[in-house]
């Protein structure tokens, strides 16, 4: 394996690796292992590669995500690659800036680029799916009772009576708002369709906090 660019830099500044190290590599899609550098230089880093292992295994969770300001979804998409969830919707609600929807940030490649650095800090291969629903009404109609068949279905809301349980065992289907929440409307919506409303305590968190801390609980 020959490495350039952005992954060399990374060997270079932070692992400071040299002829004979050994590091933690991984095919895309496939399975990780371990690098024995061969060569190295500022241009090109070569190295013997097995590959033995399977990567982490996925949570057995879907994400519902208000689409969120671009730069809250590059860190948000950074933390998914890294917590293992295995699906993200991405949903407009009242709340959403139509804006975010022409965002460069949701180019497949933008999009690509952030959940790697998930999965690599990680040490998982195994791309997290992104679908992109900008119609809330015929989605939660048409689409979500097939999402959440066979899981527990949840929703994050502030002012919810029911505090967010903790270390389940079956897959969930989590559904988090933009900052400020979803609205009336749609927490009725969601309700109407199985959902139980749930809350993480009395401080109101970012959308980008409030992610990696359900998820904690969750499992």
């Amino acid at each position: 394996m020959r490495l350039r660019g952005r992954r060399l830099d990374h060997v270079l500044g932070v692992h400071r690796a040299s002829v004979g190290d050994t590091l933690c590599v991984g095919s895309a899609g496939g399975l990780i292992g371990t690098g024995r550098v061969s060569a190295i230089d500022r241009s090109v880093l070569e190295m013997d590669v097995m590959l033995d292992q399977p990567p982490p295994p996925k949570l057995p969770l879907t994400l519902i995500l208000a689409l969120p300001r671009p730069k809250v979804l590059k860190r948000v998409l950074r933390s998914i690659g890294a917590l293992g969830v295995p699906r993200v919707i991405l949903l407009n609600c009242f709340r959403v800036e139509k804006s975010y929807w022409s965002s460069p940030a949701l180019h497949p490649g933008s999009l690509r680029e952030q959940l790697i650095l998930g999965l690599e800090q990680a040490r998982d291969t195994v791309l997290p799916e992104i679908v992109l629903r900008p119609l809330f009404k015929p989605f939660v109609e048409d689409e979500l009772p097939a999402v959440i068949k066979g899981t527990l279905p949840l929703v994050a809301h502030p002012i919810a009576a029911s505090p967010c349980p903790r270390e389940i065992v079956r897959a969930a289907t989590l559904a988090v708002g933009p900052e400020g929440g979803f609205i009336a409307y749609e927490m009725d919506k969601l309700v109407s369709s199985g959902f139980l409303p749930v809350q993480i305590g009395d401080r109101i968190l970012s959308v980008e906090t409030a992610i990696p801390t359900l998820i904690a609980r969750l499992f």
